[in-house]
């Protein structure tokens, strides 16, 4: 035999027993009811992981902006211009390295590119730079904590971004 003949009667076979699962599958989920529970079984376990999983994930990421934001409202900054640059060269590296490692890292990346912010002469320039060199879920995550913080701000009427912080998240700075 020809090693083509060959080929052909292997995909020919191969085709043949997959098209015959498909109409199995199909014949015991339309007739049978216990597999069809089972499928049910599985689709709503499966939801239900999903639903989870997204719970866990909102959860982890309310831990991420209370935690960034109590030890930024704890950290005393530096206050005049020289330490500042220095500061926020530090933090900008820190960041950096850490998004460098992997999406993984990207989390602790938001806690140094956070502070740096916070001593930058002109946030609203920074963020337009961040919003186009550090990757988006870091950028969202940085804009998440400004924006809480802003509205502690707003709703407390406290004079410091620290103050906000404290407020928003119930815990005393000092």
């Amino acid at each position: 035999m020809k090693n083509s003949t060959i080929a052909i009667a292997t995909v020919t076979g191969i085709l043949t027993v997959g098209i015959g699962y498909m109409f199995y599958f199909d014949y015991k989920r339309r007739n049978d009811p216990q597999f069809r529970k089972q499928l049910k079984r599985e689709r709503k376990q499966a939801a239900k992981a999903a639903k989870e999983a997204e719970n866990e994930s909102k959860e982890s990421k309310l831990k991420l902006f209370e935690r960034v934001i109590v030890e930024s409202a704890r950290e005393s900054y530096p206050t005049t211009p020289e330490a500042k640059e220095k500061y926020f060269m530090e933090q900008v590296t820190v960041g950096e390295t850490l998004c460098g490692q992997g999406p993984t890292y990207y989390d602790e990346a938001v806690l140094p590119f956070y502070k740096a912010l916070k001593v930058y002469p002109a946030p609203g320039e920074l963020l337009t730079i961040y919003q186009k060199t550090i990757p988006e879920p870091v950028f969202q995550t940085i804009t998440t904590i400004l924006a809480i913080e802003q509205k502690a701000m707003s709703s407390q009427h406290t004079e410091t971004p620290e103050e906000a912080a404290a407020s928003a998240t119930g815990i005393d700075v000092e």
